[in-house]
């Protein structure tokens, strides 16, 4: 690939909401994984790990974000039924986790920011075999009843959902960046 050829891949990446089966096979997640933990990762200590969601899993982190939903205090019936269906949104969930590792030099700010990084590769690598994705987190993400659905310890936590499928969504060029507020040189 040519450096334009990856600065147009990187730039055409979105976050695509509507998305429907084919998902990937898993041998293409099995490569995406792969590149993803190819992230900065101080030490190479793999701080994340990854869990995919199809079929009746999807159903089940349905009925975990409704007991978190319900846990927070919701009673309406709608909202408890969105809690429920947000993961049927896409035909597959691939999940981001925490597995922090103790380490002198590398504390769990760095190893939550080798994970963000792994999304961001798994999110490039998604796109790069024609698959949309959006990366979602939210306040469900660190309730009780997911870490207890991934069998989290109170020291590890959801980095994202990464919902995957197929769309014939086009979604429209980000306007050009004004980098004289972004960017700024040191002499």
């Amino acid at each position: 690939m040519h450096t334009d050829e990856f600065f147009d891949l990187v730039a055409s990446r979105r976050s695509i909401g509507n998305l429907n089966a084919p998902a990937p096979t898993h041998a293409q997640v099995k490569r995406a994984v792969q590149l993803a933990y190819t992230a900065p990762d101080h030490k190479c200590l793999q701080p994340f790990r990854f869990i995919v969601l199809e079929g009746e899993a999807l159903a089940r982190l349905g009925d975990a974000l409704h007991q978190a939903t319900l846990d927070a205090g919701e009673t309406d019936a709608k909202a408890l039924d969105k809690a429920r269906n947000l993961p049927l949104r896409a035909p597959m969930v691939i999940t981001c986790l925490t597995a922090y590792q103790a380490h002198a030099k590398v504390p769990p700010y760095e190893q939550l920011l080798a994970a963000g990084a792994a999304v961001q590769n798994l999110l490039l690598a998604l796109h790069a075999m024609g698959f949309g994705s959006v990366w979602r987190t939210g306040a469900l993400t660190d309730s009780a009843a997911v870490k207890q659905f991934f069998a989290l310890d109170d020291s590890n936590r959801v980095v994202g959902f990464i919902y995957v499928g197929t769309t014939d969504v086009q979604m429209p060029e980000r306007a050009p960046l004004d980098l004289d507020n972004l960017l700024d040189y040191w002499t």
